[in-house]
């Protein structure tokens, strides 16, 4: 097991977000949260990373309980979070300069550019950059971590629907070379369904536990045709979040 929590529990002051949530993802394995606004999704990748100081739980990562979580994880939010007063290059390498590493990061993003649809803009400023390309920038930087499982929390959601549909395109086609193991937190179903190998729904809060569906058609076979014929997958992901609300 890549990736295992148990237990895992949160409060806002006296209101219950997360209690007692168990999962756990393969090596190499995609797997998507889905659920209604307030469930917890976004909060259980913060904490994951340690933004957020959980109440209760543990997590696992390669059968070793983690204690310092912030550097077990490449985490990226919604917002890209570029600097505007560093060109795209320094941006993606803050990583490195942080510990030390800056010239050696250097090396290996300039490597990374082209793979990212990047190059040529190493030295412009987020200011010259589409909100797609912000966005591929702001995934190199996270790759970028040395971290083995990448935590994304709705990475295109600030996109427009074109966008957003060409850096999903992207992002299938990116997984191999990525070699991570990957938790997108996503409110877009369509979205869960191209890119995971499972995905997990949350009932409203307090979340106690999740339902987990497979999307068995493997990564090499799925196309836009193909994610426009799975309405019997997506009723069955709409069932289950109404079950999951109704079982609270």
């Amino acid at each position: 097991m890549k990736l295992e929590i148990t237990g895992l529990t949160f409060s806002y002051g006296t209101k219950s977000i997360i209690s007692g949530l168990d999962f756990s993802l393969e090596e190499g394995e995609f797997v998507s949260i889905l659920g209604p606004s307030g469930c917890g999704k976004s909060t259980v990748l913060k904490l994951l990373t340690g933004v957020l100081k959980a109440d209760g739980g543990s997590v696992f990562l390669d059968g070793k309980e983690v204690k310092d979580r912030g550097a077990c994880f490449a985490y990226m939010p919604q917002n890209d979070l570029l600097f505007p007063w560093k060109n795209i290059l320094d941006n993606v390498c803050l990583y490195g300069r942080i510990h030390g590493q800056q010239e050696q990061m250097k090396a290996e993003a300039m490597a990374r550019f082209p793979i990212f649809g990047l190059e040529g803009y190493e030295k412009a400023y987020p200011s010259a950059l589409s909100g797609g390309m912000r966005q591929r920038a702001a995934f190199l930087r996270t790759s970028l971590m040395p971290a083995s499982v990448m935590l994304l929390d709705e990475p295109f959601g600030a996109l427009d629907v074109i966008t957003r549909g060409q850096m999903q395109d992207w992002l299938l086609s990116m997984r191999e070379s990525l070699n991570r193991t990957v938790l997108l937190v996503t409110h877009d179903m369509d979205e869960a369904i191209y890119l995971s190998d499972r995905i997990l729904i949350m009932g409203q809060a307090p979340s106690s536990s999740v339902r987990q569906i497979l999307v068995e058609e493997p990564q090499a076979n799925r196309t836009r045709d193909w994610l426009y014929g799975q309405s019997s997958l997506r009723r069955q992901i709409y069932h289950e979040i109404s079950r999951m609300g109704e079982a609270l």
